[in-house]
């Protein structure tokens, strides 16, 4: 059930707007630097009136997804959302689907599919492109990186050193640390020989398309994100290559 605004002190509402707001306009500026906003349809306006006061799974930090379903999953190490699209992935047979997580998907089906992961339901979606392309838009709306600002630099210096790379890692936040190490055990798995030949999606293809969502430059000047640009994939194909993440075995 939603709060009546209109019992709340006048001072109370409008401070939770602001707030509200000026965290999306920090967002929307990071994500301008990266792409071309296009403009919101209907239903995203209406869904994001609502998320002023039912928190989402979308857009918000690491910490404030753990505590959204603290509830409900009180022994999970990781984010349900995370994971359960991860596994989504895998039963529509994205291992065999050719150019899986580069292949655009259907903009409204991607927006169907996240409306019902909002419900802690999966629905039934059979177009693993789908579940591919909310996944990464989840990790993309993190309020903050996978890799956070103050490390953003040490992960470009170290992106062709695999001792470094899996050395700024350890010294990640530990859920940062749990849910990065989720992502690339999986990008491992698609990574082997046999599934690369279906999927035509190589660790290099893979870290192409997921560096993005992972690491955000932390300049505005456009010859530095561009610059920085191969630098951030290659530190995701380094993890990708050389991380040891056996001990995320088992863990959700």
């Amino acid at each position: 059930m939603f709060p009546d605004v209109s019992k709340w002190p006048i001072h109370i509402q409008v401070a939770h707007y602001a707030g509200v707001c000026n965290k999306r306009l920090e967002r929307t500026s990071v994500n301008a630097k990266r792409q071309r906003l296009r403009k919101p349809t209907l239903e995203e306006i209406d869904l994001a009136r609502l998320h002023i006061f039912r928190a989402s799974m979308f857009g918000g930090t690491i910490e404030e997804v753990m505590a959204l379903q603290k509830d409900r999953y009180p022994h999970r190490r990781l984010p349900w959302v995370q994971t359960t699209l991860s596994e989504e992935v895998l039963r529509l047979q994205g291992t065999n689907t050719e150019g899986i997580f580069r292949v655009p998907a259907d903009f409204d089906e991607v927006h169907q599919l996240k409306q019902v992961v909002e419900q802690w339901e999966v629905g039934d979606c059979v177009d693993a492109h789908v579940a591919a392309a909310l996944l990464k838009t989840w990790y993309r709306e993190l309020y903050e990186p996978l890799i956070p600002d103050a490390l953003y630099q040490a992960a470009i210096n170290a992106h062709d050193d695999p001792t470094q790379a899996v050395a700024l890692v350890n010294k990640l936040p530990e859920i940062n640390r749990l849910v990065l190490s989720y992502l690339i055990r999986f990008l491992q798995y698609f990574a082997q020989p046999d599934i690369v030949t279906a999927t035509k999606m190589d660790a290099s293809n893979l870290a192409m398309v997921m560096a993005p969502n992972c690491l955000r430059c932390t300049s505005d000047d456009p010859r530095v994100i561009y610059e920085n640009t191969r630098k951030e994939m290659a530190f995701i194909r380094t993890l990708i290559q050389h991380l040891d993440t056996t001990f995320m075995e088992g863990v959700v």
